[in-house]
């Protein structure tokens, strides 16, 4: 633990309760349901409110806020419920933010996202036993949610899972203080770009801080440590575990890499997955030349297509709400079931083989 100690505050934030929707998000449009992790083991979570007292927020001013979802392997769920993958604040602003951000998407009151729910059980006691984890940083402007598929396989699988959000660029991220919504508008300059990657190292760096304080550290191994991350948080993940020994693997989902010297130290193993439809394809694969890690192309996919947009968007185009067009901008138009089901393969078997 370093000197700068993360405090926890209200470390069990929901209960089932506080956490599902209310009557006020009434049924619109299709009922959306996630793709159900594929592992042996039930999915339990956990909400954690995380500070660090000792910097500021660059975006607001004043105390930097975190907020954690832990999923891990459950002992069992009978009696827990199911959480959704938004609260009800949550979903109201990205049903406003979603089509701002990505045209084509249904416009606000076409969808109920705060129907949404995970396969995570809120409050699940774990199957005993200490267990890797993984800490996930999502893309810019996507909330640490957008990550929840690839996540629940992964603890499914036995892994404890850390879904990070990162308050300013997040599109929204309900606290205890509060709602928090994006400053971004549109692209980041290079500037902002330079301030959101280097606030996200920050923020993932306490997390690592902070495993040793989390509500699940007995089933944690602080010894098996991996960071994943999409886009932006690809770019910080790899960027984070510069010069620290904690983390034993990185797997980077389409992030850029040219922001710093050459990240990859040796012997650290390193996943570069990116798609054949993503419009910034040729600065990652610039930003990624003569790196020692393993790549992976996916093909008939693009950018959001490691996201939970995936499966998501197919859907809204099944129900007509979502044209073709929308669809391959965001996924690709190749089939997202087995997009998914390569990432998760790939992604999965990269950190047991390197983690184990």
């Amino acid at each position: 633990m370093t000197s700068r100690r993360a405090l926890l505050k209200g470390t069990l934030l929901g209960t089932a309760a506080a956490l599902l929707p209310t009557a006020a998000s009434a049924a619109a449009g299709p009922v959306l349901r996630l793709p159900a992790p594929t592992g042996p083991y039930p999915v339990g979570l956990r909400t954690v409110h995380l500070t660090d007292p000792a910097r500021t927020d660059p975006w607001v001013g004043g105390v930097r806020e975190l907020m954690l979802t832990v999923l891990y392997p459950a002992r069992s769920v009978r009696g827990f419920s199911r959480a959704p993958q938004l609260t009800p604040a949550e979903a109201a602003v990205f049903a406003e933010y979603a089509p701002g951000r990505h045209p084509g998407l249904p416009e606000p009151g076409a969808v109920d996202w705060g129907a949404v729910l995970t396969h995570g059980y809120v409050g699940a006691p774990p199957l005993p036993g200490r267990r890797p984890v993984l800490v996930y940083s999502p893309g810019g402007g996507d909330s640490r949610t957008l990550g929840t598929t690839l996540a629940e396989d992964l603890a499914s699988h036995g892994r404890v899972v850390v879904l990070v959000d990162h308050p300013g660029d997040a599109s929204q991220v309900e606290l205890p203080t509060g709602l928090r919504t994006t400053v971004l508008i549109g692209p980041p300059d290079p500037a902002t770009f330079r301030t959101m990657v280097d606030t996200r190292i920050a923020d993932l760096r306490l997390v690592l801080d902070g495993l040793g304080d989390l509500p699940l550290a007995p089933v944690v191994d602080p010894g098996r440590i991996g960071l994943y991350g999409h886009s932006a948080g690809g770019t910080a993940a790899v960027y984070a575990a510069r010069g620290d020994h904690r983390v034993g693997a990185v797997a980077n989902l389409e992030g850029y890499l040219d922001l710093y010297p050459a990240p990859a130290e040796a012997g650290r193993p390193l996943l570069l997955l990116r798609t054949d439809g993503f419009e910034g394809a040729a600065r990652v694969e610039s930003s990624w030349a003569g790196l020692p890690g393993r790549r992976v192309l996916l093909a008939d996919a693009n950018h959001w297509a490691f996201t939970d947009y995936g499966p998501l968007v197919a859907r809204l185009q099944a129900a007509g709400l979502v044209t073709a067009t929308t669809r391959a901008a965001l996924v690709g138009a190749g089939d997202p079931a087995v997009t998914l089901a390569e990432v998760r393969r790939r992604v999965g078997a990269f950190f047991v083989r390197h983690l184990s």
